[in-house]
């Protein structure tokens, strides 16, 4: 069946199981990630290759029904309370590429994924990924990760043996394989989050830095994660060729950051914010403002609304509540964001619009809470994409424009 002709009971369902994923994460990582660490071995038997050849070891590709090919209409939710349907299409002719690296979410009963997509991986893609299918031609590659089960082990004090350099050579085999049946010198943009982020910086720095490739990197979205820059400067880090993106006219260059609310800072046992070289920061790149200072958020946020950690109903997005049926919601005016570097570390700081005497909502939903608490040190991690991802959609189709400008001046 194509992923297109889900139900709208269906869809709902694979919400809530994408939530309670999300949880699942935030408890393994709070209490495991570092038992995990220390338990983590390379593996002494080689694993078998992947074979990217097979349409089953990818979950969107070009021309397909499916993982991408999903419903993404959104619900404008003006401030006034004004509700407008804005449709979406994917552009079958779109002429750049993307490939994308999904954050860490199988729910798999092993230590690493298997390569069989499950509600979780589909779930990801349509929040994450598809909505770039107007911009490029979409390649995101089932891959063996780190599982949410490695980390509950963790939790429970019975570490189990990962490895590590699984997904990432999985990955690294179906660029490869990308590279040789479907680029076709086309301009490329990676995308990833958490997990994702950290495979493609690695990919990035072994396969595509300094290398007669780079000419084909738009750009690179490392979302949700700490990449390495020095003090002052925008390469010489994670990359030695690769520089931060300053402009939508920039290309090859990277757009990274990990966001916080503005008035909660990263707490000193911060997850994200910050690297261990004290001669470095966290790349720290605004979306909403490539420039520097503070912009507007063109967020997609989950229709659903319901709080992360939380079993209360979902709040209504306007007042009174009306009822919305699309999957996504869009909320002009509501969120900004800056880029912010002090004491307590480089992240992209996010500010809420609310206005009580207006009938929309005046906040949003995506900290971490576990046992009704907020964890601050995780910040806005689970929505890093969502809160910015009008923004890199728009940022995609600009590089493209300029790449390909330049491309016809050779």
């Amino acid at each position: 069946m194509g992923y297109v002709d889900i139900q709208e009971h269906e869809r709902k369902n694979m919400l809530r199981r994408f939530i309670i994923i999300a949880l699942a994460l935030v408890a393994g990582l709070a209490a495991g990630e570092k038992c995990l660490a220390q338990s983590t071995t390379p593996s002494t038997t080689a694993a078998a290759k992947n074979d990217y050849n097979k349409a089953e070891t990818w979950l969107c590709r070009p021309g397909r029904q499916d993982a991408c090919a999903v419903d993404l209409t959104t619900t404008v939710v003006q401030a006034n309370g004004k509700l407008t349907t804005e449709k979406w299409s994917p552009n079958p002719k779109a002429p750049i590429d993307c490939f994308y690296v999904y954050p860490t979410v199988s729910n798999d009963a092993t230590p690493n994924s298997d390569m069989n997509a499950g509600a979780e991986e589909l779930a990801v893609i349509r929040a994450h990924f598809a909505r770039f299918g107007s911009q490029c031609r979409v390649f995101a590659p089932l891959y063996r990760q780190v599982t949410l089960t490695a980390l509950r082990a963790g939790i429970a004090g019975r570490p189990v043996t990962v490895d590590r350099a699984l997904g990432y050579n999985d990955v690294v085999d179906a660029w490869k394989h990308y590279l040789e049946h479907d680029n076709q010198g086309r301009g490329v943009v990676l995308i990833g989050h958490s997990q994702g982020s950290g495979v493609l910086t690695q990919l990035i720095r072994n396969e595509i830095d300094g290398k007669p490739v780079q000419e084909r990197l738009i750009s690179a979205l490392l979302l949700g994660t700490n990449l390495p820059v020095p003090k002052g400067k925008d390469v010489g880090g994670a990359f030695q060729n690769v520089p931060l993106c300053r402009s939508a006219s920039q290309t090859g260059c990277v757009i990274a950051y990990a966001t916080f609310r503005d008035n909660v800072p990263p707490p000193a046992n911060s997850r994200f914010g910050r690297v261990a070289n004290k001669e470095m920061v966290a790349a720290c790149v605004n979306p909403a403002a490539l420039g520097g200072g503070s912009g507007a958020l063109h967020a997609y946020l989950a229709a659903a609304g319901r709080s992360l950690g939380s079993s209360s109903e979902p709040r209504p997005w306007v007042t009174p509540a009306q009822t919305i049926s699309t999957p996504f919601v869009s909320v002009p005016g509501l969120l900004t964001a800056e880029c912010v570097s002090n004491e307590s570390g480089s992240y992209l700081a996010v500010k809420v619009h609310g206005d009580a005497k207006d009938p929309r909502v005046d906040d949003i939903v995506g900290d971490v809470v576990t046992g009704g608490q907020v964890q601050a040190d995780w910040g806005l991690h689970l929505i890093d994409v969502h809160v910015a991802m009008g923004n890199l959609v728009e940022i995609v189709g600009q590089q493209a424009k300029a790449y390909l400008a330049k491309q016809k001046k050779k």
